[in-house]
């Protein structure tokens, strides 16, 4: 093992420990440091990374952008133990912002996509992603943290559901409505009386009873959209899942802007609601929407007329 691929290994464990999963971001370095060695370098160089950066030269340049990136991170580190580092300086590849602009969903959207999933086949299957979809929309989860609760996950006696393992290997609690706790239980009940043996310790479950996969459930979403006739058709791509979590978001915001409440105090509790590791996250969430952006002009307003 190269003193690179020692440093590497040990730099991922260290960011692994700390709850970052860098599952395409370790396999790009483990490719950096193959480099490194290929070409004989006793030191990482700005010229040498942007030069592994840059392959394939028909890339895209966000792809560049994100390799150079991963360098930059294990460059930090590498300086530490070898002061002839050179660490990328940021924007050393500038690319076009790559950030999906999230689908904003109304009521009426909403509603549309639970009729659809109603006429999905098979009666469980059907429920299920009613229910999904419901809880998405009132809690903010992402769609790996639905699938992967468990039965006993959900504390109907105290409302609360647990995340166990999130992104960033985080858990929290999150307290659910008791409108919300009332159809998941429905849903919990219907589930049992459709299949007596347990074949999961999943709360939600596929047709066969087994848990319900993540990639299943984003292959299903596109059809209940275009099943619910939603009106994306002058945007470039349907509306996602994701865009669930954005709604939940900006819904909150919105509330607390219209009530009078102090936003920029709560926006910390709505970060660590959402499982973010900053706020800064959250404020990501809280962009390109026109309605939230006039709200804030008029609290702009409002407070500079009081001066």
């Amino acid at each position: 093992m190269t003193e690179f691929s020692t440093a590497a290994a040990d730099y991922l464990a260290t960011r692994r420990a700390m709850g970052y999963k860098l599952i395409c971001q370790g396999q790009m370095l483990w490719k950096f440091v193959a480099y490194l060695d290929g070409v004989g370098a006793e030191h990482l160089t700005i010229t040498d990374a942007v030069s592994w950066a840059k392959q394939p030269p028909e890339a895209a340049r966000v792809c560049w952008a994100a390799k150079l990136g991963v360098v930059r991170g294990f460059a930090r580190y590498l300086s530490a133990l070898d002061p002839a580092t050179e660490v990328p300086p940021a924007g050393l590849i500038t690319e076009p912002s790559h950030r999906t602009v999230p689908y904003i969903y109304s009521d009426q959207d909403i509603a549309q996509l639970l009729e659809a999933a109603d006429r999905l086949p098979t009666e469980h299957r059907a429920d299920t992603y009613r229910a999904v979809i419901g809880l998405l929309a009132v809690s903010g989860m992402r769609i790996s943290e639905v699938v992967g609760l468990d039965r006993t996950d959900v504390d109907f006696e105290h409302g609360l559901i647990t995340i166990r393992n999130s992104k960033y290997g985080k858990s929290r609690q999150l307290p659910l409505h008791p409108s919300t706790l009332e159809a998941l239980a429905g849903y919990a009940r219907r589930r049992d009386e459709r299949f007596l043996k347990v074949k999961s310790p999943s709360f939600f479950t596929s047709a066969a009873g087994t848990r319900l996969l993540r990639d299943n459930a984003t292959t299903v979403f596109p059809i209940l959209v275009r099943d619910a006739r939603l009106p994306w058709s002058d945007r470039h791509r349907p509306p996602r899942l994701h865009d669930l979590r954005h709604t939940f978001a900006v819904r909150c915001v919105i509330r607390w802007y219209r009530e009078g409440l102090d936003v920029e105090q709560r926006l910390p509790l709505l970060s660590t609601y959402l499982g973010h590791i900053a706020p800064s996250s959250t404020y990501w969430y809280l962009s390109s929407v026109p309605e939230l952006l006039e709200l804030v002009a008029q609290r702009l307003d409002s407070v500079g007329g009081a001066g």
